[in-house]
């Protein structure tokens, strides 16, 4: 079903277009969702804690279209921002019916009490406000026996490598987090969709300019577009889990089998 037919159907079945909430909306991965959501005609609402880029893409996909989109600065790294935001969009009057839990942070680092506060932030980030998105807003959902959800999660779910311990131990618990809230919410008409991207070319992993289009070049980056599509045509089919590209298959595996010496030896030069 092409995603123009898919908004068609839902706009018949619920009598309205859809409103989504994306967070980390402003940038990277989350404006590509916000872009092609706008594009089949979802009223959006945008969530960030980078303010001056939050209205820029709030104008930005305002341009040419006749939907709504709602920029709300809000740091969702915090013990209740689930709760805030659900408040916010009750007060604002927003039925939110596809929830995409993007918003997300990175670190190459060795752990120590010097970035402890950082981890904590990521915990809360990848963890915490997710997780608590996803139980009140898909309690609003499950009432209206009608709903969509996306989780992010990464193929470094797979990989417990020196570095990204916490980034992929919470995106880890992101992908088995989704993948049983799956069954759970099925029986009331809500979709759970988790997707596991390998490397993809955004800002968040700060790698040089170069280096992210020689990657893409040969293969071994997809572009936001790309993945996005992908998540978006799972998401409306209401599939499980979507982990496109090669490296999904063939990297976790490979890594797993290195010997223990020589991931060691890789983390000293690197690090």
């Amino acid at each position: 079903m092409s995603a123009k037919k898919w908004i068609k159907r839902f706009q018949e079945s619920q009598g309205h277009l859809p409103w989504a909430l994306v967070t980390g909306g402003s940038s990277g991965m989350g404006l590509e969702y916000a872009r092609q959501l706008a594009e089949i005609g979802c009223n959006l609402v945008l969530v960030s804690n980078q303010e001056e880029e939050l209205q820029k893409a709030a104008e930005e996909l305002k341009q040419g279209r006749t939907i709504q989109v709602i920029p709300h600065y809000q740091n969702l790294a915090t013990e209740m921002a689930a709760e805030e935001l659900l408040a916010y969009c009750q007060a604002e009057g927003l039925q939110i019916d596809i929830l995409i839990n993007n918003a997300g942070m990175f670190f190459f680092e060795e752990l120590t009490t010097q970035n402890e506060a950082k981890s904590l932030t990521m915990m809360r980030l990848h963890i915490l406000t997710p997780t608590r998105l996803c139980i009140v807003f898909g309690e609003e959902m499950k009432k209206r026996g009608c709903g969509y959800i996306i989780n992010m999660s990464s193929m470094a779910a797979k990989l417990p490598c020196p570095g990204i311990t916490i980034y992929s131990a919470t995106k880890a618990y992101l992908k088995s987090f989704g993948k049983s809230l799956f069954f759970e919410m099925k029986p009331y008409g809500v979709g759970v969709t988790t997707v596991c991207p390998a490397a993809i070319a955004t800002p968040l992993y700060k790698l040089k300019p170069n280096l992210l289009k020689f990657g893409v070049k040969i293969g071994l980056i997809g572009t936001p577009q790309w993945l996005v599509r992908k998540a978006l045509k799972g998401m409306m089919k209401k599939k499980r889990v979507v982990k496109p590209g090669l490296m999904n298959h063939y990297l976790p595996p490979l890594i797993a089998v290195l010997p223990h010496g020589l991931v060691n030896k890789l983390w000293q030069k690197f690090k």
